[in-house]
């Protein structure tokens, strides 16, 4: 329930504080004389849409704060939020709209936590509804209608759509999976293909060792060189231990400082160490000659060995230039390829098996809406005859009123389209209400509609906006004690120009324009006066207020008449209300 509202440089208001009450709170007033700025402030104070001319002239911020009390579900949803309640279990929300160079920000808190548009599109919904005339366009979305009437089904029937969605998800991804299969196949096969190409290829190389074109390289070298290895080696040999010539070798040499150093250790112990030393070195030296003179020996030039090389490292490098660059690169790729082929030509869901499961999908997607149509038809069964009952107090005895449930495909939200079709008038077809239903007709329609969601609903405050324009007489009565029957489960805030409609209320605001003189000027002294139009709100808490306030209303001055038909008017409400208590 709204308990409070703030608005400074709003519009036309420039400094204004109101306390609303449970129940029916009216606000009347000439037309033009602000009225309709209250809701204004109200809807933007919930996150709705403004512009620099919600800005009061000559200022350049406009503050709009509401005071709601809570409830549990209410609490419990903001403490999940993370937002924490204030001590009277209240909750405080408050909008800064500021105009800079051109630009229009707003910042929005509640309970003195800054918040985002959706939070407080979310909390409004749990606030606050509002209900005017122009409400006809969402009477003609059929989305809109839809969405009153799973309301009014409860949750047998959101709970059915709430399965539908997820069918209608999983039906979505199994055609997704399906169609991206279809449009993949070719890119499928012709991936397959050069995968195919490419494992046969690099399996018909034979690869072993990354390192092996560095070891085809160094057999290369030696076959290109082989006589001029063996005059090395042989050359080698005769310096280490066999010449031709006259000069000693090196194991000539080693073998004379054996000699040498064995009769110094017959008088100098301490050379034994050098004489091993000299002794293994003749040692190496006499196994490296075996070893280069057999080397040198075994060379020998093989052409054909030599080709079979030349043409190994040509396909190595041709590989690597392919798949590389460098051989170890190359196999590595081998391997991920043939990862690639096999899951390709196994892993991959054939086209088949996904049609079957987009059938049978669609098959569950198709059993859930029939259900929830079902579901639909039986509500819309009960919405006709409770609105029929909540229409005829309403001057429409004879209204016909039906739900047409269209079968359309299945969507997320059912494959139903919903059509509230309307006769006023007996001997008439049914018609789109949205297309034939008059202003004052449209008004009754969506007051009787909130009466029938009034004890299903939990939004604590609903707003009426002029929704009697158009009505007089037996119809204004009407609609003044349906707006009462509605504050009996809600608090109801509603725009009236009828007298019988605010005669009704429990609280009741007038509205209007009044024009002072604003100082110009830092200084009274210095400063010059200009005529400002404010909105001022008054507050009728007596009786004799009321009664001219109602007079104004019914005879455009406080006549006799008029007053008279003013108490009369309050004594009929006073009626009305006890009867129903």
């Amino acid at each position: 329930m709204l308990s409070l509202l703030r608005i400074e440089n709003f519009a036309l208001i420039d400094q204004l504080e109101l306390e609303f009450g449970p129940g029916l709170n009216v606000l009347t007033g000439e037309t033009g004389a602000g009225k309709s700025i209250i809701l204004d402030a109200i809807d933007a104070v919930l996150g709705g849409k403004v512009s620099s001319r919600v800005i009061r002239t000559g200022t350049n911020r406009a503050m709009v704060e509401a005071t709601f009390t809570s409830n549990s579900a209410l609490a419990a949803w903001l403490t999940e939020q993370e937002i924490d309640l204030i001590e009277d279990n209240s909750i405080f929300i408050s909008r800064e709209i500021t105009a800079t160079s051109g630009k229009v920000r707003s910042r929005s808190r509640v309970n003195g936590v800054l918040v985002n548009q959706q939070f407080i599109s979310e909390l409004r919904d749990r606030l606050v509804e509002i209900t005017a005339q122009g409400q006809t366009v969402l009477v003609g979305q059929s989305a809109q209608i839809r969405d009153w009437l799973d309301a009014y089904g409860g949750d047998s029937v959101l709970q059915q759509r709430q399965e539908v969605a997820h069918a209608f998800n999983a039906y979505q991804q199994a055609q997704q999976a399906l169609e991206k299969r279809r449009t993949s196949e070719r890119e499928r096969l012709q991936q397959l293909d050069l995968l195919t190409y490419q494992v046969k290829e690099l399996g018909e190389v034979n690869l072993g060792e990354p390192d092996e074109l560095e070891q085809l390289q160094q057999e290369r070298q030696r076959l290109n060189h082989v006589v001029e290895l063996q005059q090395m080696s042989y050359k080698v040999y005769q310096a280490l231990y066999q010449n031709d010539g006259e000069a000693p070798t090196a194991t000539d040499l080693l073998a004379d400082s054996e000699t040498v150093l064995s009769d110094m250790v017959e008088y100098d112990s301490q050379m034994q160490t050098l004489l091993d030393m000299v002794r293994d070195a003749q040692a190496t030296v006499v196994e490296v000659a075996r070893q280069i003179n057999a080397y040198g020996e075994s060379l020998e030039a093989d052409p054909q060995r030599l080709e079979e090389v030349e043409e190994r490292i040509r396909e190595l490098k041709q590989i690597c230039r392919k798949y590389g660059p460098t051989l170890a690169e190359a196999i590595a790729y081998y391997q991920r390829i043939q990862a690639e082929l096999a899951e390709l030509n196994d892993s991959e869901q054939s086209i088949e098996s996904l049609e079957i499961q987009q059938a049978e999908c669609l098959a569950k997607l198709t059993q859930a809406c029939q259900k929830l149509t079902q579901l639909r038809r039986t509500a819309a069964a009960k919405l006709e005859a409770k609105l029929i009952r909540e229409l005829k107090p309403l001057a429409m005895e004879k209204v016909q009123f039906q739900v047409e449930i269209a079968l359309v495909p299945p969507t997320i939200v059912g494959a139903d389209k919903i059509t509230f079709m309307f006769s006023p008038n007996p001997g008439e077809p049914l018609q789109p209400l949205s297309e034939i239903a008059s202003g004052g007709e449209m008004s009754r329609f969506l007051l009787a509609l909130k009466a029938c969601f009034s004890q299903a609903e939990t939004t604590g405050t609903m707003v009426f906006d002029e929704i009697d324009v158009g009505v007089s007489g037996r119809v204004a009565q009407a609609i003044a004690e349906k707006l009462h029957q509605l504050s009996q489960f809600h608090q109801v805030l509603c725009v009236t120009h009828q007298p019988l409609v605010a005669a009704m209320a429990d609280r009741h605001f007038r509205v209007d324009k009044q024009v002072i003189n604003q100082i110009k000027g830092k200084k009274e002294h210095n400063g010059s006066s200009e005529e400002r139009t404010v909105v001022r709100i008054t507050t009728l808490d007596n009786l004799t207020k009321r009664r001219e306030e109602l007079a104004q209303l019914a005879g455009g001055k406080s006549a006799q008449e008029a007053i008279a038909f003013a108490e009369s008017l309050l004594t009929q409400a006073a009626n009305h209300r006890q009867q129903k208590h």
